[in-house]
């Protein structure tokens, strides 16, 4: 088996942007607050735990929601919320006392966000997951005197169902047809039975395959809407570690963030502030572009933008309008009508929740790191920024195979184009690169410049032409060499190239195309497990997990 490690940084898979936030360039040090190592996070529980107000009423539930309370009351109104959100649901004992704890001023959370994708989607649900537990895991270890809580933070306020509504199955992708409107977390589950019928024959049969379909089965057909079968499939997956699954599309939840939500009507704070920390990424491609009202109006069948015209408050593609005296008089009394958009939902995790680490793919860390400046115009500490694991998964046959091949991880990460001609040239019995054939010839015209020299000037254009005809020649030469040894090495490099494709769907990573179904049918309740023992969301390398 190759025993070579990849970092993030030589995978080939990463932005410029995240390479130098992981090799912690000078340019981003004003972009965060601390990187996340295991010794950073003993400032940032100092610096939470004084901005996150302690509760000031009894704990347990029933607790009321005072309006004049709530900021200090947060603690209790989101253990509130939480108890009912799992009240209907087979609850582990350590989610429980999770849930509990996180009333008490010494509890934490570590918070990962994902989409509500049909049946967890790709791979890197699981990882982003597993990572935010482990890494409570790994704080309980050094800061005991502390609590910490995974949090999987659903996004069941966006509204992007073509997004979310199919997952890969052994190369084949299966589409959740349907039509949405609103925020799918609210979406009706109706007409999934229909699916199951289809993805259930291609499962097949066995214990593995019966457990998929019962899980499906358990998670949506027996849930009326999205969230609320996204939060089983969860829990059922990860309960037993302790995870809790937080729905804050919430009106007692979002309560506490009314004050934010009225700067943002009123000032358009975020759209300035977030422009001008754009502009100190202008080298790299900006994730995201704010607008200057960061919020939508949200109901069961709408999701639109509040856009500010002629001293009017508009909801966008509808005929609904607001005076600043209405909408300011809408938030107060239904909070839950108010949705913060891609650059306000980091701001409204961070008010409600006592957290410290944002876990998140590339992407994620990104826009994260256009918001620095707007959390310290809020005074809400800004929390750190973790990039989540990512796993490459290979069977002890596939790696059999790569070592019979003679290829390391580097191989088989590096792109198709490359990873050919390169085994090419390694694998001929003579070399197929003729770099040293152009050294020498680069050296017979230096002799010849230096002749020219000396001689007539046109002499020296006769000599670089010619010098340009000869390269030409033996770069042609190599290209025919190349081919041609392409042609005698067929088999094996066939052979190469179809591994790669196994580990590399559609020559991407396979944790963006594969659902997790297609490991689980074969390796059952060992998966998980197996998982969450290996992967260490500190290391900042890619994860290679044989199974």
């Amino acid at each position: 088996m190759p025993t070579d490690c990849i970092s993030y940084q030589n995978s080939g898979y990463f932005s410029s942007l995240m390479n130098d936030y992981l090799d912690q360039k000078n340019n981003l040090h004003s972009l965060y607050n601390r990187f996340p190592t295991l010794e950073n996070f003993e400032k940032q529980i100092l610096e939470k735990q004084n901005n996150f107000p302690s509760p000031a009423l009894p704990e347990g539930e029933g607790v009321e929601m005072d309006k004049k309370n709530v900021n200090d009351n947060k603690r209790n109104i989101l253990v509130s919320v939480l108890k009912k959100q799992y009240s209907a649901i087979s609850t582990s004992v350590l989610t429980k006392q999770n849930i509990e704890t996180l009333a008490l001023p010494n509890t934490f959370t570590v918070t990962t966000g994902h989409q509500l994708n049909l049946f967890s989607g790709p791979l890197y649900f699981l990882y982003k997951i597993i990572s935010t537990i482990n890494l409570t895991t790994e704080l309980k270890a050094k800061y005991p005197t502390y609590n910490f809580v995974p949090i999987y933070w659903m996004a069941t306020e966006d509204h992007d169902f073509e997004e979310i509504n199919y997952f890969n199955f052994k190369g084949k992708k299966f589409r959740w047809n349907k039509e949405s409107t609103g925020p799918v977390g609210r979406l009706s589950t109706k007409g999934l039975s229909d699916f199951l019928e289809v993805y259930a024959l291609e499962l097949g049969s066995g214990t593995n395959a019966d457990t998929l379909k019962k899980l499906f089965k358990d998670s949506y057909l027996k849930h009326d809407n999205l969230a609320d079968a996204t939060r089983f499939l969860a829990n059922a997956l990860f309960g037993a570690n302790g995870l809790v699954i937080l729905d804050a599309d919430n009106s007692d939840l979002k309560r506490a963030f009314i004050p934010f939500a009225k700067e943002e009507l009123l000032h358009q704070s975020s759209h300035k502030l977030v422009l001008e920390t754009a502009e100190k990424l202008k080298e790299y491609t900006i994730q995201v572009n704010p607008r200057e009202i960061n919020l939508f109006y949200i109901e069961d069948s709408i999701r639109e933008r509040i856009i500010f015209e002629n001293d009017r408050y508009k909801i966008n593609h509808t005929k609904i309008e607001f005076s600043e005296t209405e909408i300011l008089s809408l938030l107060e009394n239904h909070p839950e009508k108010f949705s913060p958009n891609v650059i306000m939902r980091p701001l409204y995790q961070e008010v409600i929740l006592p957290n410290l680490c944002y876990i998140g793919g590339g992407g994620e860390i990104a826009y994260w790191l256009e918001l620095q400046s707007f959390f310290a115009a809020a005074k809400v500490t800004f929390p750190i920024l973790l990039l989540r694991n990512s796993v490459l998964l290979a069977t002890e046959k596939q790696a059999k195979k790569a070592d019979k091949l003679e290829l390391n991880w580097e191989n088989l990460f590096s792109k198709q184009a490359n990873l050919v001609p390169t085994k090419t040239k390694e694998l001929s019995d003579f070399p197929v690169d003729l770099t040293h054939l152009k050294i020498q010839l680069e050296k017979q015209f230096q002799e010849l410049y230096d002749v020219a020299t000396k001689t007539d000037k046109s002499f020296i254009g006769a000599v670089k032409a010619q010098e340009t005809k000869q390269n030409k020649g033996l770069e042609n030469l190599e290209k025919r060499l190349l081919k041609a040894q392409k042609r005698k090495l067929s088999d094996v490099l066939q052979r190469i190239t179809y591994l790669q494709n196994e580990l590399f769907p559609n020559q991407s990573l396979q944790e963006r195309q594969t659902n997790f179904s297609e490991f689980y049918l074969e390796y059952g309740d060992n998966l998980i497990p197996t998982l969450v023992k290996q992967l260490q969301p500190l290391d900042n390398k890619f994860e290679i997990i044989v199974l």
